[in-house]
């Protein structure tokens, strides 16, 4: 959608269905640094709330795509940063949900729930999605980098308070890597944290889309499954470990194919170049690096993406 600037997609979710993406910050505005993230590191994390996007801009863009006939399943707040970090996100999920006729969701990490007013915005949502990967500051430090002034105890008390207030559906998600967090005894502490937040549902993903630090590896799909008996009710392992894209994106993965057998590109390249944003260019690189086709390609502080010699010549 290269006429918006703020909305991107809608994008196949295996959670959200058909999610119309709205993004409220610049590129890797965040409170975290997460080892993990698909968008690449956060130079700066930052804990800072201000408009970074101006309100009455998204709006007008959510009416245009509304009256140009799109449909979604879901409207979510997520895209280049933590949305709470703009003041302002609680009107965008009001305006969402009186102009919009499908639910609105919130993807946070949760690093600002600890605050009241954050807390206030976020219940106009109908879904939050929290995140929790760890279990104790230096879990939190080694995992997600935060900003040096959030306090992991304050974090989860932060959710825990959340829970008390919101009588929506809280979707909780556990991201796991091999060697760093996946060790059935700290699952299992995470588990009990997770328990104490109480969530609708409970999800555990892993790296199946190159992370911003290339020494991470995903956990295997067996060993997922054992860790997911840890959590109470189980959860559900929603990481992608299948390299079939969705239908949908089987044009755009070739179309991304077509330019890496000419040159190396980076997730923000490929974005520019075909009107995506960075969260549907990840989803197509993240199939054609485990179908082989692509891989990755370190260059100092940047991670670029080339076809395989396999495909460098077009060949499947």
């Amino acid at each position: 959608m290269p006429d918006y600037r703020y909305i991107f997609g809608p994008v196949p979710s295996r959670r959200f269905g058909r999610s119309l993406g709205v993004d409220l910050t610049p590129l890797k505005t965040c409170s975290f640094n997460c080892l993990f993230c698909q968008l690449g590191p956060t130079p700066h994390p930052t804990l800072e709330r201000r408009d970074y996007v101006p309100v009455a801009a998204v709006q007008d863009e959510i009416l245009r795509w509304r009256d140009g006939g799109g449909q979604a399943d879901y409207a979510t707040l997520s895209g280049s940063g933590e949305p709470t970090l703009h003041a302002r996100f609680g009107d965008i999920l009001q305006f969402l949900k009186a102009e919009l006729p499908c639910p609105c969701v919130l993807l946070t990490n949760g690093s600002l729930l600890d605050r009241p007013a954050v807390r206030d915005a976020a219940c106009q949502a109908d879904v939050v999605k929290l995140s929790l990967s760890a279990w104790d500051e230096a879990s939190f430090h080694a995992v997600n980098r935060p900003h040096p002034d959030l306090n992991f105890e304050h974090m989860v008390a932060g959710l825990q308070a959340f829970r008390r207030q919101y009588t929506g559906q809280i979707w909780l998600e556990v991201f796991l890597m091999a060697g760093l967090n996946d060790a059935p005894e700290d699952v299992a502490r995470i588990a009990v944290l997770a328990d104490s937040i109480g969530p609708d549902i409970l999800h555990l993903n892993t790296a199946v889309r190159p992370p911003a630090d290339s020494t991470v590896q995903p956990v295997d799909q067996a060993h997922m499954n054992t860790l997911a008996g840890l959590f109470h009710p189980r959860a559900t392992v929603i990481a992608d470990f299948s390299a079939a894209p969705d239908s949908p994106v089987a044009v755009t993965e070739t179309n991304i194919l077509d330019m890496l057998r000419r040159r190396p590109c980076t997730a923000k390249q490929l974005a520019e170049v075909f009107g995506l944003h960075l969260n549907e260019v990840a989803k197509y690189t993240g199939h054609l690096v485990r179908e082989g086709r692509i891989q990755v390609l370190p260059r100092g502080a940047e991670i670029y993406y080339e076809a395989s010699r396999a495909d460098a010549s077009g060949q499947n």
